[in-house]
């Protein structure tokens, strides 16, 4: 991996069966979520030669299954600072097991707080959660985020991802797949309720949004393991932003179940 003056961004895992981003930059690194079990994201930072035990910390997103169920193992085998909101900590209380009173942060929406040098700000998102965020991350003037989990757009998560290099983003599912699909149907009226999971249709008309705000590269993810596939987020992100006059030539999409890629943001030092 790059040690240099570089953002690193790497999504380990990111669909409905389980998320995980690591971020690193000098000697900061992080892990967003930890949605598989502990041995799973172990694996994944190995091919990166990361040792698990080096990690700053890991932040919480929400306390779905999907996002925590390798958080306590991870922490308790290496000692890692778990950050989370306070409604996140209750909402997760039996899922990660004990984690040390020394390493549980706790974390307050649109408050930014440091780990070493890089500032990360929380920020409030519309999902069925507890208190879920995203995250942003900044550092040397490089800026990305995280923002999944998202049940519609709002001007509040879409005004924090401002002039991010990088952005994971939400692309869910394909309505109609989702409709027709065998999912019973409180959990289709929950996926498409305002505080469900964001379509492919919206995902394009979020990176529109974006776009205009100056974010660069975005990355689909969160993808559904029934209700979409790879090639069909990218083709209707693409054709919502085509059909309003944009290039869809920033766009990639993240792997379900494995290393998407690294990307390198470079800082301001290096401009």
């Amino acid at each position: 991996m790059n040690t240099g003056l570089h953002m690193d961004f790497v999504p380990l895992f990111s669909g409905s069966s389980g998320n995980s981003t690591y971020v690193r930059m000098e000697g900061t690194s992080l892990l967003v979520d930890a949605g598989l079990s502990g041995t799973r994201v172990i694996k994944e930072l190995q091919k990166l030669q990361v040792d698990p035990s080096t990690l700053s910390g890991i932040l919480v997103t929400h306390e779905h299954s999907d996002h925590v169920s390798g958080v306590g193992i991870l922490s308790r085998r290496y000692g890692l600072k778990v950050y989370a909101t306070q409604g996140t900590w209750a909402g997760m209380a039996g899922k990660v097991g004990r984690i040390e009173a020394c390493n549980r942060r706790v974390i307050r929406p649109g408050d930014d707080f440091f780990i070493g040098d890089m500032c990360l700000t929380p920020f409030s998102i519309p999902h069925d959660a507890a208190e879920p965020v995203g995250y942003t991350f900044y550092c040397r003037g490089v800026k990305t985020a995280i923002a999944t989990d998202l049940g519609h757009l709002n001007n509040g998560w879409l005004d924090a991802l401002a002039g991010s290099a990088l952005v994971l983003l939400e692309a869910n599912h394909d309505v109609e797949m989702l409709k027709a699909g065998r999912y019973p149907y409180e959990l289709k009226r929950r996926i498409l309720g305002m505080n469900g999971h964001l379509s492919n249709e919206d995902a394009g008309r979020a990176v529109i949004e974006l776009r205009k705000q100056g974010v660069g590269r975005i990355i689909l993810g969160h993808l559904s393991h029934e209700n979409n596939f790879p090639e069909l987020a990218y083709q209707t992100v693409s054709q919502v932003l085509e059909e309003a006059g944009h290039a869809a030539d920033m766009l990639d999409v993240a792997q379900r179940d494995g290393l998407t890629g690294i990307y390198h943001l470079k800082s301001e030092d290096q401009a």
